[in-house]
């Protein structure tokens, strides 16, 4: 029996989300800051001599067969490179489900890199965002990691300067969120100029290392459909900014928000705040994940 192989699945969290327009194939253009958090989950791989994958996880209402990333990325690898042996992936989850922190996407990255070395395959890491792209628009940063601008419809990747240090403050309210239908409810085309966010203005801000006016500049147009739907959204994010966050906004199509703090000191008191209003029982404090390039 070969090692498990343990690797460590990191969240996503969008400083900035602009919608450019729908296209005609009904995909939505998207001009996006990713920024990698350090907040994780664990997804552990071994081979095995039975030649079929099999799942399993903390989690009972995941789903453990070919609905689940991890199992498609596994397949994936598999019949691109004709391996027979089967693989065992146990996922340990910790990032809120359907939260906008791309946690099935990260999965399934993890399991792309993972099987490139439980095989020993020697696929390159532009090879593997290929192979990620199949699956799922956020699977290509998930890979690369970091900070990076997200074009077209997320496969387009620059590398951006890290944010400087600086604590997120996670914050899942109760409900989850379909991104399907957010996007169905968002009209992009009709969107108005001031719903953009500045996301050229963002990416100058992180050049000057500027945390205040990165902060100031950020944007999802996706809070157009979601705090009218859910106005919680909003009243964490007022919790946040009257606590002590420079800036805070939702992640993805939600309804997870995080708040931007120059201090941890301020970070503790605003989740002390956020819990005292009993606005969310899913509450973490993190930092963001760098990648020196």
């Amino acid at each position: 029996m070969t090692q498990p192989l343990h690797l460590k699945a990191y969240a996503k969290v969008n400083l900035g989300l602009d919608v450019l327009r729908r296209r005609e194939d009904g995909y939505h253009e998207v001009r996006m800051i990713m920024q990698t958090v350090k907040l994780f989950d664990y997804i552990t791989l071994q081979k095995n001599t039975c030649g079929q994958i099999r799942l399993s996880s903390n989690l009972p209402y995941l789903p453990l067969n070919e609905k689940n990333l991890v199992y498609r990325a596994i397949d994936t690898i598999r019949t691109a490179y004709n391996i027979s042996d089967g693989v065992d992936a146990a996922i340990e989850k910790h990032i809120p489900v359907a939260a906008g922190m791309a946690g099935g996407s990260t999965e399934a990255a993890a399991a792309l890199v993972g099987m490139n070395q439980l095989f020993s395959l020697g696929i390159t890491q532009d090879e593997l965002i290929k192979h990620g792209l199949t699956l799922g628009a956020d699977i290509p940063f998930c890979i690369m990691r970091g900070t990076a601008l997200s074009e077209g419809i997320g496969e387009i990747l620059t590398p951006l300067p890290s944010i400087p240090p600086c604590w997120f403050l996670i914050v899942k309210p109760s409900f989850s969120m379909s991104t399907k239908f957010v996007y169905e409810n968002l009209h992009a085309n009709d969107l108005k100029p001031e719903q953009h966010p500045d996301v050229d203005s963002m990416i100058e801000a992180m050049r000057q290392k500027d945390l205040g006016l990165l902060c100031s500049r950020m944007g999802n147009v996706l809070e157009t459909v979601t705090i009218p739907a859910y106005p919680v959204i909003n009243e964490i994010k007022r919790t946040m900014m009257d606590n002590g966050a420079i800036g805070s906004m939702m992640s993805g199509s939600g309804p997870t928000v995080f708040g931007i703090f120059d201090s941890p000191v301020a970070a503790k008191q605003a989740m002390k705040a956020v819990r005292a209003a009993k606005l969310a029982k899913q509450i973490c404090l993190t930092t963001p994940y760098n990648v020196k390039r």
